[in-house]
């Protein structure tokens, strides 16, 4: 990942941050929103709640001891505590959508998978585990996209379709993603395939 990929992450946290404070969520008025942050939100929060401690404790041991590292360390406390609410905001501000045509599988603040309706043959819950480190993930033929290493809906893809992902073109014979809802989303996937079709 280049430096300047880095920064268009980073302003795009920034941005998902401002949307939470405004309350204004990344869903296009004729979408339906998708949500997938509950695995991750206890996880996160405590991240949060931890380096806001963080900051205050080693804030306290600085400005008694060490004075001349007091203001570097807060800043990159404070620019620490300032990213992990700009991630739960991600989480929460920019679900999956599904729309008359297509599902957008949605990661965070940048990655959005776009899977037409029409190349869908079939749609169910499959809880898979995959421990790593990266969220986008081939494996075999399955395109992952994973929430604290987990998915739990399975769309099989048809043959030769090919899909625009962070890792480039692929074309995967299935996509794994988390919902928060899986026997709802894979209802409601399900009924629009049958309007498109």
């Amino acid at each position: 990942m280049s430096a300047r990929d880095v920064l268009s992450h980073e302003v795009a946290l920034y941005r998902q941050l401002g949307r939470w404070i405004t309350r204004r969520p990344d869903v296009p008025s004729e979408a339906t929103p998708v949500p997938y942050a509950q695995l991750a939100m206890p996880v996160v929060w405590l991240f949060v709640l931890g380096s806001a401690v963080e900051v205050v404790a080693v804030d306290l041991v600085l400005s008694r001891w060490l004075t001349f590292l007091r203001v570097p360390f807060l800043v990159v406390g404070i620019w620490g505590v300032v990213w992990m609410l700009g991630l739960m905001a991600s989480y929460r501000m920019r679900p999956h959508l599904v729309t008359d045509d297509a599902i957008h599988v949605r990661h965070l603040a940048v990655t959005d998978i776009v899977v037409p309706l029409e190349v869908i043959d079939h749609v169910r819950v499959a809880d898979v585990d995959e421990s790593g480190v990266r969220a986008v993930r081939l494996v075999d033929d399955r395109l992952l996209v994973l929430v604290s290493g987990r998915t739990n809906l399975q769309l099989s893809l048809r043959a030769g379709t090919t899909l625009a992902t962070p890792l480039g073109e692929v074309s995967p014979g299935s996509v794994g993603l988390w919902v928060d809802e899986p026997r709802e989303v894979a209802s409601l996937l399900r009924d629009r395939a049958e309007e498109t079709a």
